[in-house]
């Protein structure tokens, strides 16, 4: 187990939604699926408690603890792609999933993670600053899931 990993609290999903992530981004996985040794107040003993899997190479444990807390847009994966392509089968992944589209290249699963689908030309835009900047950040946010394209033709001063 690594020093440091991300806790994400799911109702009763966890093994579902570590499956799911392992099969769709690169460099994940499920590491190990804990059981419950005894009841507690939102399952019973045996049930699944804690998964251990990764995400894009990021530890994390994903916790069966209830409906007592909400996942929210204060935590998000980023998934850096590097083109329409990549982008397009990660955001059809989580939202043909039961997931949901949101702006500016954020969408949800169907568990409520956040995350953050970002074309990396759009990212090095950004980094550029300047006018170039500008252009590629007002481009987006007109958008839901991240055009390449069109991010291409504003950094190029033609949107």
């Amino acid at each position: 187990m690594s020093k440091s990993n991300i806790c994400l609290w799911y109702d009763k999903d966890a093994e579902e939604a570590a499956n799911f992530y392992a099969r769709t981004f690169p460099d994940s996985a499920v590491s190990a699926v804990h059981r419950a040794p005894s009841d507690y107040p939102s399952g019973k003993e045996g049930d699944v408690l804690v998964v251990d899997f990764t995400v894009c190479g990021l530890p994390c444990i994903g916790l069966n603890g209830g409906d007592t807390f909400k996942q929210s847009e204060a935590f998000s994966f980023q998934i850096a792609t590097d083109d329409q392509e990549e982008t397009d089968r990660y955001w059809n992944a989580i939202v043909g999933n039961g997931g949901a589209e949101s702006m500016c290249g954020w969408c949800k699963d169907k568990w409520g993670v956040s995350w953050q689908i970002t074309p990396r030309i759009l990212t090095d835009a950004m980094a550029q600053g300047g006018d170039m900047a500008k252009r590629a950040f007002e481009a987006m946010m007109e958008m839901q899931k991240i055009d390449v394209a069109k991010i291409e033709a504003a950094m190029r001063g033609e949107a």
